[in-house]
């Protein structure tokens, strides 16, 4: 099939349906009716021989072709787009778009509220939508389409995956007020307490267990949940204590709350922001990019600034 033979309109539906995951909220973006939209996908499915999704629930969920088709045609979106552009640029102010975020827990408190006060002035139509990724899932994701940028810890992915470090800091234990350890906590007594783990898998230790297992220690794990606001919880009417990065404590500490210095020599953590480089050159991409950028590094340079 040639392509001067294909309406290349139908690439606008399929990506504004994969992006929405609805019918509706595509026809919103792009500013059709609902029918419009289920006639494009319908001429779509009848060319390429493929239902593409899969209604499940409320959500239209991506086939395997249509996941393998997003990239390329999110990236040929993208180069019409910048011809038809004066500068290649973007218009926040006018644009209708969603955009995804792979992000944990503590890094959603840290950054989606002063990123959405910035778009709720700039960019009225600009939708968020922030969502844990799996790490072994993250290149896929990002290759994909289905999600713009992602922040965690270093890691080992494809080449087609850029990244640049955006957070680091030393590791910190927080504990309730008037605990035993709040006074003096040296290594034997905090391997000695109770500990609460936030992760979002099953079983497995924590980025901190690591560095004290090639060193030959081993701490009690007595409870593992997912969020840091539980955890933190937990901590404020127990005598637990929470291990996590210096670049969350300070924003997550609550009143009666105690933080010291982590009892052994481990490095800190270091966090890096990544995204696929088909879209490096995308002026929406970019534009989500720098803001993303500058309020992580006035975290950082928070943290350096209450660290001295």
């Amino acid at each position: 099939m040639h392509v001067s033979r294909f309406d290349l309109n139908l690439f606008v539906v399929f990506d504004a349906i994969y992006t929405e995951g609805s019918l509706t909220r595509a026809a919103k973006v792009l500013n059709l009716t609902q029918p419009a939209v289920s006639h494009a996908l319908g001429r779509l499915r009848d060319r390429l021989d493929d239902p593409l999704f899969v209604r499940q629930g409320s959500r239209m969920v991506p086939t395997a072709r249509a996941r393998a088709m997003v990239s390329p045609v999110r990236h040929a979106l993208g180069g019409f787009q910048r011809c038809l552009s004066d500068e290649g640029g973007f218009d926040a102010s006018e644009a209708e778009r969603t955009f995804v975020l792979g992000l944990r827990d503590g890094l959603e408190g840290c950054l989606l509220p002063s990123l959405m006060a910035q778009l709720m002035e700039d960019a009225p139509g600009v939708r968020l939508q922030s969502l844990t990724i799996s790490r072994k899932q993250m290149a896929t994701e990002l290759a994909s389409g289905r999600l713009d940028l992602a922040c965690d810890v270093m890691l080992a992915l494809p080449e087609s995956i850029e990244h640049v470090p955006v957070l680091s800091g030393p590791l910190v234990v927080m504990m309730r007020e008037g605990h035993e350890l709040a006074d003096d906590m040296d290594l034997p007594s905090y391997l000695a307490a109770q500990h609460v783990l936030v992760s979002s898998r099953r079983e497995g230790p924590g980025l901190e267990d690591f560095g004290l297992a090639r060193q030959g220690y081993r701490r009690h794990i007595r409870l593992r949940c997912q969020h840091y606001q539980a955890a933190i919880s937990t901590v404020q009417n127990t005598d637990l204590l929470l291990t996590l990065p210096a670049t969350l404590a300070g924003r997550l500490s609550r009143k009666g709350m105690v933080i010291k210095s982590f009892p052994a020599d481990l490095p800190g953590l270091e966090m890096h922001l990544y995204w696929h480089r088909d879209q490096s050159a995308d002026p929406a991409h970019s534009w989500l990019r720098q803001k993303v950028l500058g309020l992580l590094k006035e975290q950082q340079e928070q943290l350096t600034v209450n660290s001295e």
